[in-house]
């Protein structure tokens, strides 16, 4: 049994969990979330309470594995919906940053042409600086990998440092050719 999916996910005020045959779904005031059920998992719902528990049906081992994962994605949806997620990103590098550009962005990385990116549904980018980024959203995963989508442009590279990374990461550096 699964010491993740044991844990009791609490539903805040103002979220609703919704069980159907084979769907969890969970509204909120930052949006509606939809995850599909496995027939190795049940999710009850009492009240301000929700409880994942193995059904029986399948293998042990897949049972398990799958009661943490759906317990995970439960306290995930739950926080996404009444809270949100957001990744902070930042360009270091002389002359690059970014420029708004309707719902996405306009990203000059030292390329010959800059590059253009546009979120995905339910995923909001905000250019806070000229070399800041904020990605949010509710769905964590999709916020997650957008913002790692970002980074994957132009990655940190180890000898200037030049590259978008996210807020607080730190890069190690390597010291450089030396003449003897």
């Amino acid at each position: 049994m699964s010491r993740i999916g044991s844990k009791e996910v609490s539903i805040p005020a103002g979220v609703t969990v919704t069980v159907a045959s084979a769907e969890l779904e969970v509204k909120g005031p930052k949006g509606t979330l939809r995850f599909p059920l496995f027939p190795e998992v049940r999710v009850q719902v009492d009240g301000a309470t929700a409880r994942v528990s193995q059904s029986g049906a399948g293998d042990g081992r897949r049972a398990a594995a799958l009661h943490g994962l759906v317990r995970a994605y439960l306290n995930n949806m739950v926080t996404g919906v009444s809270q949100g997620y957001s990744k902070s990103l930042e360009i270091q590098g002389t002359g690059w940053n970014a420029k708004p550009a309707g719902s996405g962005a306009e990203l000059a990385l030292g390329f010959s042409a800059s590059v253009k990116v546009q979120p995905p549904a339910g995923v909001t980018l905000t250019v806070v600086s000229p070399t800041e980024i904020q990605v949010s959203g509710a769905d964590k995963q999709a916020v997650g990998q957008f913002a790692a989508d970002l980074r994957a442009i132009r990655p940190p590279e180890p000898y200037k440092g030049k590259g978008i990374r996210y807020k607080g990461e730190e890069v190690r550096r390597k010291v450089g050719k030396s003449l003897a």
